[in-house]
């Protein structure tokens, strides 16, 4: 029998790993989207200029202009709290979906929903963030163009009926080309996606999320230009006295974050209790927090808006300390109350700005206290607003990432990996949860917060299988095989037996079930009781792809076979061999741990 013969009589696992047709076919369509999403990205943010300019200054123009210069006087208090009863209505008649972040909502699809987001949130999110923002609101507009550009790649991958993995993928795609479009970063757009909302580093989904970030960044290119949208001038090379310090105001912004995402859900829990002690209904908390965001904005009115223009502020030193502390202070204290309102705006911008105004403030305090040691502000402050950033999501490579991408300072690289490191360090130490985390956690869900190689994916078959197989021959009666059976302690150990023929090549299995079944005539082959092809897998094979095809074949053991002559059996796997397996890996981690607990601490080196 030639070898392809043999093949047809067996059902193996696929090859894994490999790229073929699907997944072409979805990075065509993570183009598609990644193209969409860099348009949609450009009118969101004319939405927000129009919005913008017709609230604080009157005048119809797309222009993406601050509300900061604006001559309303206390009439500006106005303007946030009519942007809020507008978002509060959308929410409550249109989809509540609307409100908050954006990136944890679109999480939560990803965990609880198989990765399905409404479609009307494709155009209610971004009508209702550009309300909002145009209003005054202290949100970044990536935030929504992100849940936008995600809500479409979920629709995509509804209407064509895809798996939930690859709608995962389309989704992801659609978020991280919204971010690349907006920022122009593309690279830092594919690691948020894979830190936040993947979940998993493989082919299947990281090509077509990279694809779809490179089309969106090549729409922004076509209509902004190559320029970074943080340029600054070039930063000097730090000394190492001066990474140090980097590298601790990284520490220290890292612990910062970690009171800002409590302080956040903190507030976002006084607005619940408006709700259950005095029956204010959600709806209308987006007012009372435009309260809070016109006044502030009457004071300080850097705070109001996107605020994209104080990141080049503060990356340029254009800002003095006091102004720095002022804006650090007031537009925390702006955005932790407008999002804890429920309003729809964002988390990304809020958090470089109050990182990066920090960070620079802290600068200027440590070359007071030693002058010998250059600590150039406008490093600080590109430190500082991607730690803040990695401290609270905990996104650590995309916000490295993303500081280099926006600004291009290559001598900016050594002190932002060392300074979100250690915020990173800082934020796993002191808080279970991020500030995208958080409010899933609260729903009961759990969220991935640490990636590695799947344990049965790392491991081959032939390392667990079990060599000695107990086989039957086809011509043997059914009434022989009970008898044996029942004469056998270890018969009853089995579930199963594969089937060989007389030149002991396999031809199915059949478990005891279907041995002692009352239908059998006892007279009849066993090789009568062979009502389907075997699953069966090869030396070579993981665990992980002996484990899927049990599932999917719904067996509870898989013969062993050559490659070379695909129905030679050499072993059998069975449920219990995966889960020794796993016995065994974590008999060794106990077994290292003892050991270094053991040991002297001079010699563990």
């Amino acid at each position: 029998m030639e070898i392809s013969e043999k093949f047809s009589k067996i059902k193996a696992p696929a090859s894994a790993g490999r790229a073929d047709a699907r997944l072409l076919y979805m990075t065509v369509l993570a183009a598609i989207i990644g193209i969409c999403a860099g348009f949609i990205s450009q009118i969101v943010t004319a939405m927000i200029g129009f919005v913008t300019n017709l609230s604080f200054f009157g005048i119809a123009s797309t222009h993406f202009s601050s509300p900061a210069g604006n001559h309303l006087g206390w009439w500006v208090v106005a303007v946030p709290v009519v942007g809020g009863i507008i978002v509060g209505f959308m929410a409550r008649y249109g989809s509540k979906a609307i409100r908050g972040h954006g990136i944890p909502e679109t999480m939560e699809q990803v965990l609880l929903n198989q990765s399905r987001i409404p479609p009307r949130i494709t155009i209610l999110k971004p009508l209702s963030a550009a309300v909002s923002i145009g209003t005054g609101g202290p949100f970044g507009a990536e935030g929504p163009i992100i849940a936008t550009g995600g809500a479409l790649g979920s629709f995509i991958g509804q209407i064509l009926k895809t798996t939930a993995d690859e709608r995962k993928a389309l989704l992801a795609a659609g978020a991280a080309a919204g971010m690349a479009a907006i920022f122009g970063s593309p690279v830092s757009a594919v690691l948020l996606a894979i830190e936040l909302l993947l979940f998993e580093f493989r082919a299947r989904s990281f090509i077509p999320v990279a694809i779809a970030a490179v089309a969106a960044t090549a729409v922004r290119v076509s209509f902004e230009g190559l320029k970074p949208v943080f340029a600054m001038p070039g930063l000097p090379v730090p000394s190492e006295g001066a990474i140090v310090t980097y590298i601790l105001i990284g520490a220290a912004v890292g612990l910062v974050s970690v009171w800002v995402t409590k302080l956040v859900y903190w507030i976002e829990d006084l607005f619940e209790e408006l709700e259950h002690r005095f029956h204010i209904h959600w709806m209308w908390w987006p007012a009372i927090g435009g309260v809070a965001v016109g006044v502030i904005g009457y004071f300080v009115p850097r705070t109001m808006g996107v605020g994209y223009d104080n990141i080049s502020g503060f990356l340029n030193g254009s800002f003095t300390t006091e102004a720095l502390l002022f804006l650090c202070a007031f537009k925390f204290l702006s955005w932790a109350i407008a999002l804890g309102s429920g309003t729809s705006g964002g988390t990304l911008a809020p958090l470089f700005t109050i990182g990066g105004a920090l960070g620079a403030v802290m600068a200027v305090a440590v070359h007071g206290i030693f002058p010998d040691i250059y600590i150039d502000p406008r490093m600080a402050g590109l430190i500082g607003m991607a730690a803040m950033f990695a401290g609270a999501s905990r996104a650590l490579l995309a916000s490295v990432v993303f500081a280099f991408e926006t600004t291009l300072q290559s001598s900016g690289l050594l002190p932002l990996l060392g300074g979100c490191a250690a915020a990173y360090l800082i934020s796993t130490t002191f808080m279970k949860h991020t500030i995208m985390t958080e409010k899933i956690a609260r729903r009961g869900l759990h969220v991935p917060s640490e990636y590695g190689a799947d344990f049965l994916a790392r491991t081959l078959v032939r390392d667990s299988l079990s060599r000695n197989v107990t086989t039957l021959r086809a011509d043997q009666t059914i009434a022989d095989i009970r008898a044996w059976c029942r004469r056998h302690d270890e018969g009853s150990e089995h579930g199963g037996y594969p089937i060989v023929d007389e030149q002991g090549e396999l031809m199915g299995v059949v478990s005891r079930k279907d041995i002692f079944s009352a239908e059998r005539d006892e007279s009849a082959a066993i090789a009568s009781a062979i009502h389907r092809t075997p699953a069966v897998v090869f030396e070579d094979n993981t665990l992980r792809e002996a484990a899927d095809l049990m599932i999917v074949e719904k067996v509870g053991r898989l013969p062993v076979v050559l490659r070379e002559d695909p129905l030679q059996i050499v072993g059998i796997l069975t449920r219990s061999d995966l889960l020794h397996a796993h016995e065994s890996r974590l008999e060794e981690e106990n077994d290292s741990q003892q050991s270094i607990a053991l040991t002297p601490f001079w010699k563990k080196a």
